[in-house]
């Protein structure tokens, strides 16, 4: 009998991150406590630029722009934030959206799969993937839920388990 795999991936459906940016605009726009700030949600190339006057509204932007991610069920840890910085007269966040798994990750996640997953299992990494193999399918199970339960820096999902 052939060993099943499955993969582990760490992608952002660009649709839904379209979304949350379109719900978080409509909502800003709407928004009293916005009028007059200069806020404002856009793409620029592949980041989410978030505008406003002061610091503290562009914060309050990020928040209405995670609160929408959260509800397209996207995982905060798929964007990456960086500080908010002046710019002129307005202040600007960059959200960057992390999509694949970086190396050092995926060496933190072969590791947890080798020290704490069953002992058939074996892991490989695949560029910004690991494929992982075993001849049971009940221990992939039991890797999964052991990679759901770690603490990773990483939004993972588990995808062509065969």
């Amino acid at each position: 009998m052939a060993d099943s795999t499955f993969d582990i991936v760490s992608k952002v459906d660009k649709m839904e991150a379209d979304n949350a940016v379109n719900q978080a605009r409509k909502e800003i726009e709407q928004r009293y406590d916005f009028k007059g700030v200069g806020a404002s949600v856009e793409w620029s190339g592949e980041k989410i630029l978030l505008k406003a006057s002061s610091e503290e509204r562009v914060k309050a932007v990020l928040d209405v722009v995670q609160s929408k991610f959260i509800k397209r069920g996207i995982s905060l840890k798929s964007l990456d934030a960086g500080e908010p910085y002046p710019s002129g007269k307005e202040f600007r966040i960059e959200v960057g959206l992390k999509n694949g798994i970086d190396q050092e990750h995926a060496k933190k996640i072969g590791k947890l799969i080798r020290d704490e997953a069953p002992k058939s299992v074996k892991s490989q990494i695949q560029g910004d993937e690991l494929r992982v193999s075993s001849k049971s399918r009940d221990d992939l199970q039991e890797t999964i839920r052991l990679l759901k339960a770690a603490d990773l820096d990483v939004d993972l999902q588990f995808v062509n388990f065969r």
